[in-house]
């Protein structure tokens, strides 16, 4: 695994199925190479694999791999466990977070942070449970936390929440980010960040990416609208349809998409549409009153 660098993820014919289903390939040979410092955006209509892409490569026990490989950092990351693949730097921001009652959101990023600090073959020196042993300390901890809520524009009650329980989708999408950004991951996917926004969280969530980007850390980021690329530049733009790239582009790639649907770009790649345009369309997201809040 020598030809996978630090400075990218390489896919090679990715082919995964439902664990559930296992003869029916939902991705069917995806190959991407996404360096350090670059941002990728997938789109593509409904059903097209898009999260079965980033559950795949964070290791999802709901789907099966059916061939292929995932490189970094020398590893095939499909061999190893999702707690490993975190611990190499790989991040997950959640279409759909999970609300953990009972447990703040001090107290989880700052067990995220220590095992992350553990390294991939968990230093037994730092224990995320023990913070007298190793890790990082309760007051550096802090002082990370509100510079970075800050940068979300949080309030410092925030951190003494419980995990998503009772928040708004908002609330939920800005502790993905705060997680990304205290545990300042090399590669981060980001599903759907932006479902279920209005147009001021969006704007927030998108200025709190855009903080982050830097020439350490690739993005992949999987959309169904395109006013998410007016916040965040992607580098390339991927259309993903019946379970593969069909083609790819820059930011010109996603303006045609907004104004003429995924039907025409998918008979150019020799598929049948199998919808009318208006069908196929890319969704214009409402602007729901309050989904931010």
């Amino acid at each position: 695994m020598t030809d996978a660098t630090d400075r990218e993820l390489v896919i090679r014919d990715l082919r995964v199925a439902p664990a559930a289903k296992p003869d029916r390939e939902i991705l069917q040979g995806i190959n991407l190479t996404i360096r350090k410092g670059e941002t990728h955006a997938i789109m593509g209509p409904n059903g097209s694999g898009k999260t079965t892409l980033s559950y795949a490569l964070m290791g999802h026990p709901a789907y099966l791999i059916k061939g292929g490989e995932v490189l970094w950092k020398g590893y095939n990351l499909l061999d190893l466990s999702a707690d490993k693949r975190a611990r190499l730097g790989l991040f997950l921001a959640f279409q759909y977070p999970t609300a953990i009652p009972g447990l703040s959101v001090a107290s989880f990023i700052r067990s995220a942070l220590n095992a992350r600090l553990q390294g991939i073959d968990k230093n037994p020196g730092v224990d995320p449970t023990d913070p007298m042993r190793g890790g990082v300390s309760m007051l550096d901890f802090r002082k990370k936390m509100r510079a970075k809520m800050a940068l979300l524009r949080m309030e410092d009650s925030f951190a003494t929440r419980y995990v998503n329980d009772g928040f708004s989708g908002g609330e939920k999408k800005r502790l993905e980010m705060l997680q990304m950004a205290m545990l300042e991951p090399e590669f981060a996917i980001l599903d759907e960040t932006d479902s279920g926004l209005d147009i001021d969280a969006l704007r927030i969530v998108a200025e709190g990416v855009n903080a982050q980007l830097n020439p350490d850390m690739g993005v992949l980021l999987i959309t169904h609208y395109q006013r998410l690329l007016n916040y965040i530049k992607p580098d390339v733009v991927h259309v993903l349809a019946a379970g593969r790239i069909v083609t790819s582009g820059g930011k010109d790639l996603a303006l045609r998409l907004e104004e003429e649907g995924y039907g025409p770009i998918l008979r150019e790649a020799g598929l049948d549409a199998g919808a009318s345009d208006d069908e196929m369309a890319v969704p214009q997201q409402p602007e729901t009153a309050g989904a931010g809040r």
